[in-house]
């Protein structure tokens, strides 16, 4: 039997993804019929049937569903020895693939992302924005290296480094009974219409949790990715929303207020995370040391050039 090799893989694992040998093909840059070609060779080196093609459609045999976890594997593995080689002929050279939610990168990332690319101009950073849950099921699937997501997080999968502890607050409207109180149990928020992150971001569970922890069931009457909208809907007096302490202070206080919500209190702990014993290249480290020099000890931004320094002592 011949070896299988990684462009065989990486063809294998497109195909099994889009179940068509023609978006597939797009996808890779390859013609169909080299596309065909090579899943064929694969099947005739593993002695087994990878797609039954006898249908209309596509469809994956159970041999091939039992190869695509290893195959996955295989292709983390081969990329990872490609990532060591590249490293081996540039200390500060590489490529860093990073997931980063759009709330935490509008508040801490777009300085530290300036000041990293003058300081190391041959890593290449590729920022993938997403929310918190997909972020982990990406680096679990090997598309991105690293990424920034909230705690608590599951360390039997990830590796983590926590770099800020935050709070979330409330912002109300100008106009609402409570928006004149230094803070707010959230039960008192029972019959207010909530404004949510979507939920693909972990902040939806972490507020629908701790309503529910409160004793309710909130009112969620629109989800979102862009936490500057949501703000402006509660200005607007459509509804009230629970942001973290490093978005309020963009708050415009003349027509909305922000505050502090207790029973309970809800944390903002985020922290750098990659997958369970995975390759940590030298670009890698050195973009998480980057990003904790740049907050600080307490999480507060020091890049240099910065207008201001985000603390914990914003709120």
């Amino acid at each position: 039997m011949l070896p299988i090799d990684i462009k065989q893989i990486r063809c294998f694992l497109e195909v099994c993804k889009e179940l068509s040998i023609s978006r597939a093909s797009s996808n890779l840059h390859l013609s169909q019929p080299a596309l065909s070609k090579i899943i064929q060779a694969m099947e005739e080196e593993l002695g087994v049937p990878l797609f039954n093609r006898s249908t209309r459609h596509l469809h994956i045999t159970d041999e091939g569903k039992a190869i695509i976890p290893y195959a996955k594997r295989l292709l983390r593995q081969m990329e990872d020895l490609l990532k060591v080689a590249a490293e081996l002929q540039h200390t500060h050279a590489g490529n860093v693939r990073f997931g980063l939610p759009p709330v935490i990168g509008s508040s801490f990332f777009p300085s530290i992302i300036t000041a990293f690319k003058k300081q190391y101009p041959h890593i290449q950073l590729t920022i993938v924005e997403e929310g918190s849950r997909i972020i982990e099921q990406t680096l679990l699937d090997g598309h991105i290296d690293l990424g920034i997501t909230i705690l608590p997080l599951d360390t039997d999968q990830f590796d983590v480094i926590p770099i800020i502890e935050r709070k979330l607050k409330l912002v109300l409207p100008i106009n609402h009974p409570l928006a004149n109180r230094e803070s707010v149990a959230l039960s008192q928020l029972r019959n207010d219409p909530f404004l949510m992150f979507s939920k693909g971001f972990s902040l939806y569970d972490r507020v629908r949790d701790a309503c529910i922890q409160a004793g309710f069931e909130p009112t969620i009457i629109q989800e979102s990715s862009q936490w500057d909208f949501m703000m402006e809907m509660v200005a607007a007096d459509n509804g009230i929303c629970i942001l973290p302490e490093t978005i309020c202070v963009h708050a415009d206080l003349t027509r909305c207020a922000v505050v502090h919500v207790t029973d309970p209190e809800i944390e903002w702990n985020l922290a750098i995370v990659r997958r369970k014993n995975s390759y940590l290249s030298t670009a890698m480290k050195t973009w998480i040391d980057f990003i904790r020099s740049s907050l600080g000890s307490d999480g507060a931004l020091t890049v240099p050039g910065t207008t201001r320094n985000m603390s914990k002592d914003d709120q």
